[in-house]
C-alpha cells in the first residue's frame, strides 16, 4: 500500500540483533534479563524486558523507580536510534513494524510508570507522543500488551 495524501513517512529503527532476542526470552530472572542489558546497552527491546519485569516484579516505590529508569533509558535509546535513521520528530514510528516494538514499549511503560507515581504531565506527555509516532496507537485494540505474566 503506497503512501496516501493523508498518511506520514514513516522511520523504522534496525531490525534488532536475534541473538539478544534470544537472551531475552530465555531470561528468567531480573539478573539474567540485566546481564543482557549490560552486554547490549543499545537494545530497547531488552530495557523494555527489564522495565517491565520490575514493574509486575513487586508493588513496592523501587520497583516502581527501577521500572521508570529503565523505560527512560530505553526511550532516550530509541530517540538516538531513530535520529540515526533521520527521524527529525515529523515522521511516525509504527507499532506494525516489528524493530518499533521495543521502543515503543518504553515509550509506553515510561507513561505507565509516570502515571503510577504521580508524575501525570510526563504520563500525559507520553501518552500524547505514542499518538503522534503511530496516530493507529489509540484506535488499536492491543494499544500495548501489558507485561507478560512470569
Amino acid at each position: 500500500m503506497g503512501l496516501g495524501s493523508s498518511e506520514r513517512p514513516r522511520v523504522v529503527l534496525p531490525v534488532p540483533d536475534p541473538g539478544v532476542s534470544d537472551r531475552i526470552g530465555a531470561a528468567s530472572t531480573l539478573n539474567e534479563l540485566a546481564r543482557t542489558v549490560a552486554a547490549h546497552p543499545d537494545s530497547m527491546d531488552a530495557w523494555a524486558a527489564l522495565g517491565e519485569r520490575y514493574e509486575r516484579s513487586e508493588a513496592t516505590l523501587v520497583a516502581a523507580v527501577t521500572a521508570y529508569a529503565c523505560f527512560r533509558v530505553g526511550y532516550h535509546r530509541g530517540l538516538d536510534a531513530l535520529r540515526k535513521k533521520g527521524w527529525t520528530g515529523s515522521q511516525s514510528v509504527k507499532w506494525e513494524d516489528e524493530p518499533n516494538r521495543g521502543f515503543l514499549r518504553c515509550v509506553s511503560g515510561l507513561a505507565r510508570m509516570a502515571a503510577r507515581l504521580g508524575e501525570l504531565p510526563e504520563a500525559q506527555r507520553c501518552a500524547r507522543f505514542l499518538t503522534d509516532l503511530d496516530p493507529d496507537w489509540a484506535l488499536s485494540s492491543r494499544e500495548l500488551p501489558e507485561p507478560a505474566a512470569d
